[in-house]
């Protein structure tokens, strides 16, 4: 039996998850999943205002997901955490499902 995940991992893990619980944030994971992109894309991508996917961008460096570098008059940014997208991709995965887990138990209407 594994050992329970100390207080301050859970602290952790929960601040994480709040921090992916906007739907804009876990759009920009996905599509920095697929390679780097500047603000401008990014905002054209996810159909936000280019103030808005500033500020998530920001929360999502200083949180260590996504950096960013300099490409002339650009600032590109791509993912720094490998493992995000993996949860990110499982989880997305895991709703585009056809049916839910409780449609095929025959608990869905």
């Amino acid at each position: 039996m594994a050992a329970d995940p100390t207080p301050q991992a859970l602290h952790e893990a929960a601040a994480l998850f709040g921090l992916l619980a906007a739907p804009a944030r876990l759009h920009i994971i996905w599509v920095l999943a697929q390679g780097e992109c500047d603000v401008s894309s990014l905002a054209e991508r996810v159909g936000g205002a280019l103030p808005a996917v500033s500020q998530h961008l920001a929360k999502l460096k200083l949180a260590g997901l996504v950096r960013s570098r300099r490409e002339g008059r650009h600032v590109v940014y791509l993912i720094d955490d490998e493992d995000v997208v993996m949860t990110v991709r499982r989880l997305l995965g895991r709703s585009a499902e056809p049916a839910t887990a409780e449609q095929s138990r025959g608990l869905g209407a």
